[in-house]
């Protein structure tokens, strides 16, 4: 059984943990690191004969169009990450279908392929239960499977606990392929992905993405190039307040 590996390309200094730090009017003026760091994973995906899908932020795609057409030309998918970076359960569906088709046309035209993205990530895995409505907003704007639903529950109560741990066909027409988790004492727990890779040992991550190891369905995988600081681990924003920058 394959197992998958996803990429969420957006910068360090998007994550919604600066929020109340850093100003998203502050964005332009931070140095980025994304393009750097994709360059470096695409070199480790070459030199390792691997695939993967890569969730662009359409922000990122403007600013570094050549990158997305690096990552394609690599032989790796291209998908959405939306546009601004905006959690899906802070919008209403006009604001949210606004930022995807905004997201969509920054990177069909870095990649010069108008309406060739085919997959969706919501910023912060903010699909959830209230926000299903924007199953259907994807699939008008030709989207044709989402990986943003995580089946357990969450500190943040952005979970879908009860929706599926593995691929499924959704009612609105799409596919869904959520975030990987663990059964562990009746629970689903997160493992082998974002902050999961950093908070948990190796080893729990290693086991349920092991071939030989027995499960119902395939994981996904997901890391985040753009919060990969080499030399740093902290960053300043608008208050003397700092914070983790791999947070």
């Amino acid at each position: 059984m394959r197992n998958a590996l996803t990429i969420d390309v957006e910068e360090y200094f998007q994550a919604h943990a600066y929020a109340k730090v850093i100003a998203r009017a502050d964005w332009e003026r931070i140095p980025g690191r994304v393009a750097a760091n994709v360059r470096r994973l695409l070199a480790l995906l070459a030199e390792h004969g691997t695939r993967a899908t890569f969730f662009v932020l359409g922000w990122v795609a403007d600013r570094h169009p050549e990158v997305v057409r690096e990552i394609a030309a690599a032989g790796h998918e291209v998908g959405s990450h939306g546009y601004a970076h905006q959690l899906v359960d802070r919008q209403g569906p006009e604001e949210f279908a606004a930022d995807l088709a905004r997201s969509l046309a920054a990177i069909g035209r870095a990649l010069g392929q108008p309406g060739a993205l085919l997959g969706y990530r919501a910023p912060g895995f903010s699909l959830t239960a209230r926000t299903l409505w924007a199953l259907d907003i994807l699939r008008a704007q030709g989207i044709r499977y989402d990986s943003s639903l995580q089946p357990m529950l969450t500190r943040r109560g952005n979970g879908a606990y009860g929706a599926s741990r593995f691929a499924t066909r959704l009612n609105a027409g799409l596919w869904e392929f959520p975030v990987s988790t663990v059964r562990l004492a009746g629970w689903n727990c997160p493992v082998a992905g974002g902050a999961y890779f950093r908070l948990l040992p190796l080893w729990v991550t290693r086991r349920p993405i092991d071939p030989s190891t027995p499960r119902a369905g395939r994981r996904s995988s997901t890391c985040i190039p753009g919060r990969w600081i080499p030399g740093s681990r902290t960053c300043r924003g608008r208050r003397s307040r700092r914070a983790p920058a791999t947070a």
